[in-house]
């Protein structure tokens, strides 16, 4: 059961309830519960085997619940971390051809998930396929042209259109591409690539 409980927000209040730091937070801590609220309808819509299933939401106590699968494993960042050298290609293939099947679901429901990186991958300890973690960077907007994203962003795996805000360098399936092979990238040599800021300056 994942609770949205930003501490920087709120505190526990009376039981189980949620209290607000302060009253000037109540605008932020809505936006928030909001957007908690939109990534688990968002995953409860899905059925993949490398996309998390939400079962349910709900909100109480003045906040909000999901409730997905408890998953035993370690993500690709602490499976990279335990390896000597380079990942075997079949190994490989199997991790990446999962999350390009999740992709393409995501991508096929105008849906981007703008955090792919290393640390968002799960790895279940049975041999399941990866799973792709953490939608709170995702938006539905692959068809909106005119949308304009925030940086949300993880410098090594961020193309360079999620720093931009003109129009003109878009946001689409492209930008999960990008991600997923500077994954593999990391995979192969150990380190991620240079941020595509510097890259696009002198590549």
């Amino acid at each position: 059961i994942k609770e949205y409980l930003p501490g920087a927000l709120v505190g526990r209040g009376a039981g189980l309830s949620v209290a607000l730091r302060s009253p000037h937070e109540a605008a932020a801590f809505q936006r928030g519960l909001q957007g908690f609220l939109n990534e688990a309808r968002l995953l409860a819509s899905f059925d993949h085997p490398s996309l998390v299933k939400v079962f349910r939401f709900w909100e109480t106590h003045g906040t909000a619940y999901m409730v997905m699968p408890l998953y035993q494993g370690m993500t690709l960042q602490q499976a990279r971390s335990q390896m000597r050298g380079p990942p075997p290609e079949a190994w490989l293939r199997k991790v990446i051809g999962g999350l390009l099947g999740a992709l393409q679901c995501l991508h096929e429901h105008q849906t981007l998930h703008r955090d792919v990186s290393p640390d968002n991958i799960f790895l279940p300890a049975d041999g399941a396929p990866p799973i792709l973690l953490d939608f709170g960077a995702a938006r539905q907007a692959i068809s909106d042209r005119t949308q304009v994203f925030t940086a949300i962003l993880k410098p090594s795996f961020a193309p360079i259109e999620q720093y931009a805000e003109a129009t003109n360098l878009r946001q689409g399936p492209w930008t999960d591409f990008y991600a997923l092979a500077a994954v593999v990238y990391e995979l192969l040599t150990g380190h991620p690539p240079p941020p595509a800021t510097a890259r696009a300056m002198s590549d």
